[in-house]
């Protein structure tokens, strides 16, 4: 088969004119990719007739190092990812045992300021779904999304604490559970139990405390990026808006009574996600998409706290 067409040259005669020009481009290339060796070992033939018709070939090699980017996946090369080396403390609100241990929930703990309650049972729905269990549920999602950011994630309860202590902890242990852990953010999650026509979420920051054991003064700056980051990547993730009963529309709001904040070295907030009085909070409460959504949306918060921190 013969073709004839643009860029195609029948061969030259040794020493014609045109012989003579292309003799110093005969060059041939061949790369060999090394994979074991992390480079590239390139091989080049120069081909010359020297002008008297007799071809010689000579060989040259060289290594090339590869560019990161030429093994990816490469656990050397690629990014960390973005929480690696921070500890996020996850506080899911009250225990689903705290209704058998109603003894031990109800004695006083030391929280700074003065004494409260070791715990509540928390509140519930109409129909019976528990605070303690939406606090779970949306706290193991949270787990499993700030994990796969590279976080390290310690609870202060999984609803596996031993029988002779299936309730609790008390707010004061919470708080020294993210301070022993010298957790990067600690947050608190809750549900409100408020009368029926009060809607939306808010996050809860500690106030500036300076009493017995509580000092937030290290804390409350950091504490209110924390829960303004929270509170905005709630909003982009389920939609809701903030309280329209707490925090005049802001979605944060300001406390000194919680012995969970009063007690913090750390930076740490509260949320409640909804009103589990209320018929229309609680169609999102009670959904496990929308407690995907919420989880979605507290991480995307700590992640911007943490990655601004």
């Amino acid at each position: 088969m013969s073709y004839a067409g643009p860029g195609f040259e029948p061969p030259q005669p040794p020493g014609s004119p045109r012989s003579l020009l292309r003799r110093p481009l005969a060059v041939a290339l061949a790369v060999l990719v090394v994979s074991g060796s992390g480079g590239w070992l390139v091989w080049q033939a120069f081909a010359d007739d020297g002008g008297d018709g007799k071809g010689r070939v000579e060989f040259s090699g060289e290594y090339v190092p590869l560019s990161p980017t030429m093994y990816p996946g490469d656990p050397a090369t690629t990014p960390a990812a973005p929480l690696t080396g921070k500890v996020v403390v996850v506080d899911p609100g009250h225990n689903p045992g705290n209704f058998k241990h109603t003894a031990e929930i109800n004695r006083k703990v030391d929280i700074g300021t003065n004494s409260k309650e070791c715990d509540t049972t928390g509140t519930a729905t109409n129909s019976g779904y528990t605070e303690a269990e939406f606090t779970l549920d949306v706290a193991r999602r949270l787990r499993t999304v700030l994990e796969q950011q590279g976080a390290t994630v310690k609870f202060t309860q999984d609803g596996d604490r031993t029988p002779d202590r299936a309730f609790g902890p008390c707010v004061d242990e919470r708080a020294r559970i993210g301070n022993v852990a010298r957790a990067d953010a600690v947050v608190s999650i809750h549900a409100d139990g408020s009368s029926a026509g009060n809607r939306g979420f808010h996050v809860i920051l500690p106030g500036a405390v300076h009493e017995g054991d509580a000092d937030t003064r290290p804390i409350v700056a950091s504490s209110k990026v924390l829960g303004e980051d929270i509170k905005d990547g709630f909003v982009r993730e389920t939609g809701s808006a903030p309280s329209n009963y707490i925090g005049d529309g802001t979605g944060l709001d300001t406390r000194t009574d919680l012995g969970g904040l009063n007690l913090s070295t750390v930076p740490k907030v509260f949320i409640e996600c909804g009103n589990m009085r209320d018929s229309a909070d609680v169609a999102l409460l009670t959904s496990g998409t929308w407690r995907e959504k919420a989880a979605q949306g507290i991480s995307e918060g700590i992640v911007s706290f943490l990655r601004g921190s």
